[in-house]
């Protein structure tokens, strides 16, 4: 296996794409994408859009790239929520994604670019709808938000190569149906429900009974070191994990495996010697980082990871 350049979230942020691609190797010529290790690729994880305001121009490069072999590419959140926005339940007649001013406003960018049933839009969305909620080879894993490997294997079951047909596209949006639950897991990031009585306020001020989960702390012994996002850690209680909940958590003996999804800040650090998060929040204000992962790497390192500043 040659280096992969993994990369996270861009969220339409075009400058920071084409500054990272270029602090890399990367260039394009007439013929397609070229870098100077000729076995070379790039490994997308998702989240293409929405936030930024250069949705059209991020989605031709990345698919550009991938017309060139020399990329691939999962599906994020943004394009999951995307594609039931676009798309109609077939008995109901209405959006998979309810278009309700919150998401209307999450969506916003994407629109101004792409309006509801223009041509060029439905031609994106079928290219959205190819893409796989996973990648899993020999020497790495990738994934939007997270990898469980129960989720993971069901997911597979179904689907044969983890890309959801529209029959099951439509099932990712019913709370009724398993995709639902397993797409929420591996495109968003698992929740669970605190302890009874339990509860803490979030950044908003909105009193919440359930938290995310760092999936990738297999040291994590109680809800206060499992917790994610939580502005006072302080309000969760300390008792000790569920053993089923613990048991979910990503083996230390596991694979290598990159994620974004989780809109990170500081400086860029490893969660756990074989689990990564890329994302650093390039959709608003922060930088674009990535990773360049070397054939045959069992175990990750900071020295690795790249951080891109946006070019004038």
């Amino acid at each position: 296996m040659a280096t992969i350049d993994i990369f996270p979230d861009i969220h339409g942020q075009i400058g920071k794409l084409r500054a990272a691609l270029d602090d890399l190797g990367w260039h394009r010529r007439a013929a397609g994408w070229v870098h100077p290790e000729p076995e070379r690729a790039i490994v997308f994880l998702g989240d293409f859009i929405d936030r930024g305001p250069e949705n059209r121009a991020v989605i031709d490069l990345v698919r550009s790239l991938i017309d060139s072999g020399k990329a691939r590419a999962i599906m994020g959140n943004h394009e999951l929520n995307a594609l039931h926005f676009h798309t109609a339940h077939p008995q109901t007649g209405q959006p998979l994604r309810d278009h309700s001013d919150k998401n209307l406003r999450q969506h916003k960018s994407f629109l101004d670019e792409f309006p509801l049933g223009a041509h060029e839009t439905r031609e994106v969305l079928e290219w959205m709808r190819t893409l796989p909620l996973f990648i899993e080879e020999a020497g790495f894993r990738a994934v939007h938000a997270c990898w469980r490997q129960g989720a993971i294997d069901r997911v597979w079951v179904l689907t044969g190569n983890g890309v959801l047909s529209e029959e099951q596209l439509i099932g990712a949006a019913d709370r009724e149906n398993e995709l639902f639950h397993l797409t929420e897991e591996i495109a968003k990031g698992p929740e669970h429900k605190l302890p009874h009585g339990a509860c803490f306020h979030d950044k908003d001020g909105t009193r919440r009974d359930a938290v995310r989960l760092q999936w990738w702390n297999s040291d994590a012994r109680t809800w206060r070191e499992i917790a994610i996002s939580v502005p006072d850690p302080d309000d969760l209680p300390d008792d000790p994990l569920p053993d089923t909940l613990q048991a979910q958590t990503y083996p230390k003996a596991g694979c290598p495996v990159f994620f974004g999804h989780y809109w990170l800040t500081g400086a860029p650090r490893l969660q756990a010697p074989n689990a990564l998060c890329l994302d650093y929040s390039a959709g608003k204000g922060g930088p674009l980082v990535t990773y360049e992962l070397e054939s045959g790497d069992r175990t990750l390192t900071p020295e690795r990871i790249r951080v891109h500043a946006a070019k004038s």
